[in-house]
């Protein structure tokens, strides 16, 4: 379904040809002076330097060939604009269509084309903490978004399961567990189905081990092990699918908290095999070069106005890196899923790493031309204080306990004023708290830092997810005590309020690719925002269920069941739902 924007332009356009001008010049924009007009185009003051000819004449001129039926305010004025408002009729036909399309006629930007989301980058052994929730929630949405303008989505978390971390833990465990038959180079049996640790006890494992780095002595055994463990060592390697299962056993459950989910549980080792050919590919055709003993793929390029330094593929000591991983990873995504587009969701610090990976992926060839390579690097979420977010004992606070502390605080609301009844509390708790933890996050631009506040993010009232829930919450009363409305068909607008809520509803359909355009949920936000301010004045200027003229209580009906599941889908998209009630 096209754009209402496209329409008007093209209407537009056709006029200033049947004017006798060239069609160029009729693009119409949405006007910065809604006060005004709804709709404008200025072609006539670019058309005036081209034909010789004042502006306004020309303005005028294609004013009259526009069909008046499409608009209520059709004027040419000084010195040159052409200022449009819509006609209900338009509007009212628009509207219909657009209620009776697939996904409100959304045009499916994206069919036929797949795209890889790379988000969440969770490191096995570690607990998530608050740094995994911007990657988790705006990469969520991204693909969301991808998945519902036409594209095939693979969202992949790829996790951080191979390296000295994992040298780190299985030598730790050696010095607690010495007579676990995984440190047996000659045990030959079946080894334990159950882990020797739980999750807990894992997370404590890890830190412990890293901070021993500085040991020459156990820093030369965990290295020693990372060696062993990536050569196939039998143990070892019963070992390391311990720590896996362990591990994204937890993370698959808080991520769930999240309602975050991966197609892909693919992580750094799943791209170690491409490893050894890509490098001895990238050596034997110059891609790759020596400096100072190490293997490095030059990618700076002509024009560049800072340094981009050359990308490390292999370094003096003869050890990969993350680059060569994600080198690697590209190999494998392009062989297995030969995506169209694929997307990296990392903070914003990694620009450089990418922009190097970028470049030498293209340069070798390991990915094409057509393939699409973004990254969107986020800011950070700092305190209320603006400073790091950290815990009263000064460390990393955990996102399950962020999670816990916004769940608590929302439903010491819902109790205290008594929101739902007892037995939907739990359920709508959480909704309200996911809600708030959401929007509060994507509401912001993503390369922006911004501080968390609990108590605004859980506001009822202002830009808060919270309020979104309410409006949407409001509307289903309103059409439950209704009663069926499915069927009810949009109608002319009985007022000012039920025109720009009109007006807000088409916008729909533009936001979305905007901000996939622009990778950019806040653009979501701030649409949900305005659609929902416009629905609460349409609620309060009109009495909806009050109306005693019962066809004109209908229309007011199907357009606010409207605007409803429009609202619905909008934060469905940012990866949250409203509850029945509030």
């Amino acid at each position: 379904m096209k754009k209402i924007l496209d329409i008007i332009t093209e209407k537009m356009q056709q006029a200033f040809a049947d004017a006798g001008y060239d069609a160029s010049f009729g693009r119409v924009t949405v006007s910065n002076r809604p006060d005004l007009c709804e709709y404008q185009c200025n072609g006539a003051l670019a058309a005036a330097k081209q034909y010789k000819c004042a502006p306004i004449l020309i303005a005028k001129a294609v004013a009259e060939k526009l069909d008046a039926k499409d608009y209520s305010l059709v004027e040419a004025v000084m010195p040159g604009f052409i200022n449009l408002k819509l006609s209900d009729a338009f509007l009212v036909e628009y509207l219909r269509a657009m209620r009776e399309a697939p996904d409100f006629g959304v045009e499916k930007i994206g069919a036929g084309k797949t795209i890889v989301v790379d988000y969440g980058g969770a490191n096995v052994a570690k607990p998530l903490h608050i740094g995994h929730l911007r990657p988790a929630i705006i990469g969520e949405a991204l693909k969301r978004l991808h998945k519902y303008l036409g594209y095939e989505t693979i969202g992949d978390v790829h996790l951080g399961d191979w390296g000295l971390q994992m040298g780190l833990i299985i030598a730790e465990l050696q010095e607690r567990q010495p007579d676990l038959p995984y440190f047996d180079p000659a045990f030959t049996g079946e080894y334990p189905a159950e882990a020797p640790f739980t999750v807990d006890e894992l997370e404590e494992i890890y830190p412990t081990a890293s901070g021993k780095k500085k040991d020459p002595e156990f820093s030369h055994k965990a290295h020693q092990a990372t060696l062993e463990l990536q050569q196939g060592r039998r143990g070892y390697r019963a070992l390391w699918q311990h720590i896996l299962n362990v591990s994204v056993a937890d993370l698959r459950k808080n991520y769930d908290n999240l309602d975050v989910h991966f197609e892909k549980w693919l992580g750094e080792s799943d791209a170690d095999p491409y490893i050894p050919l890509m490098v001895e590919d990238l050596k034997a055709r110059g891609i790759a070069v020596q400096s100072e003993g190490a293997w490095v793929i030059p990618v700076a390029e002509e024009g560049d106005k800072k340094e981009v330094p050359p990308m490390i593929l292999i370094k003096s000591d003869g050890s990969a890196i993350y680059a060569t991983t994600d080198l690697a990873t590209l190999v494998q995504r392009t062989r297995d899923w030969n995506p169209d587009k694929i997307l990296y969701v990392t903070d914003k610090r990694q620009n450089l790493h990418f922009e190097q990976v970028f470049r030498a992926a293209r340069k070798s060839g390991i990915v094409g031309a057509n393939t699409e390579l973004e990254h969107v690097g986020h800011g950070t979420m700092n305190g209320k204080d603006g400073k790091p977010f950290k815990t009263r004992d000064g460390g990393v606070l955990r996102l399950e306990q962020l999670i816990a502390d916004m769940v608590d605080f929302v439903r010491a609301k819902v109790v205290e004023n008594k929101i739902v009844e007892e037995s939907a509390v739990e359920d709508t708790t959480r909704k309200i708290a996911l809600a708030a933890l959401k929007y509060g996050d994507l509401s912001n631009q993503p390369t922006k830092d911004y501080n968390f506040d609990l108590e605004r993010f859980a506001a009822f009232e202002g830009n808060t997810g919270p309020y979104i829930l309410y409006t949407i919450v409001r509307v289903k009363s309103i059409l439950s005590r209704y009663g069926a409305w499915e069927h009810l068909r949009i109608q002319a607008p009985a007022n000012a309020q039920a025109k720009d809520l009109m007006l807000a509803i088409t916008k729909f359909g533009p936001t979305l690719e905007a901000a996939l355009k622009s990778a950019a949920p806040n653009l979501i936000c701030a649409y949900i925002y305005e659609l929902a301010g416009c629905v609460n004045k349409f609620y309060h200027e009109t009495p909806i269920l009050k109306e005693e003229n019962e066809e004109l209580k209908a229309g007011h009906i199907a357009l606010i069941g409207l605007a409803k599941d429009i609202l619905e889908q909008s934060i469905a998209l940012l990866g949250f739902a409203a509850p029945e009630k509030m």
